[in-house]
């Protein structure tokens, strides 16, 4: 008897299509391995464009409502995880828009104490970047975090924000170039944003 193959971090399409064609027939087991198999990546991504833990839990979970609800609409010769991404990072636009619409002072960025001088030094740089994140505009945010922290290639993520290839190279940049210059703003790097490449 032969041993099956390890399974990949990211998913072929050819791994995925059983499990889609359950989930299609309304198998609840093989439901809950796609949220499985995808909820870190999709909460990730919330987390990021999002800043606050209920706000990508709630996105998250309406993520993967859409998903199962329009699974139909997949194209099984088509990389998944950008569709799913690119779901998420609509629904989380969607929250952002509402957001803007609550009253100031009701949105805080979580902050978690550590007492050991390094790891607050780098936890204070990952929440200015946080916070110097929620100050780009949300689908160059959205590009910069599937490209630096999804790993996704320009390619993948002008599939999966449907704009052109020139346009997402553009709005990475931008996001860089944003996040740089808040980051400057608020004394916590040193030098000029157009050194940012």
């Amino acid at each position: 008897m032969t041993k099956p193959p390890p399974v990949s971090l990211r998913p072929l399409p050819d791994e995925l299509r059983p499990l889609v064609a359950l989930c299609l027939r309304g198998d609840q087991h093989a439901m809950l391995a796609l949220i499985d198999r995808f909820r870190g990546q999709v909460f990730g991504l919330c987390l990021r464009m999002l800043n606050q833990r209920q706000d990508a839990e709630d996105a998250a979970q309406e993520t993967f409502v859409r998903v199962l609800k329009n699974l139909h609409r997949w194209d099984p010769g088509r990389d998944f995880e950008p569709w799913l991404l690119a779901i998420a990072g609509n629904r989380c636009r969607t929250a952002l828009a509402t957001r803007k619409r609550r009253p100031a002072g009701e949105v805080l960025p979580e902050q978690v104490a550590d007492s050991r001088p390094e790891q607050q030094s780098a936890q204070h740089l990952a929440e200015e970047v946080s916070l110097a994140l929620e100050h780009i505009r949300e689908d160059y945010r959205q590009a910069f975090v599937l490209f630096h922290e999804h790993q996704m290639s320009y390619d993948q993520i002008a599939e999966a924000m449907e704009v052109p290839l020139g346009t997402v190279k553009t709005w990475v940049h931008r996001a860089r170039r944003g996040l740089v210059d808040r980051l400057r703003q608020r004394g916590i790097v040193e030098g000029a944003s157009h050194e940012v490449h």
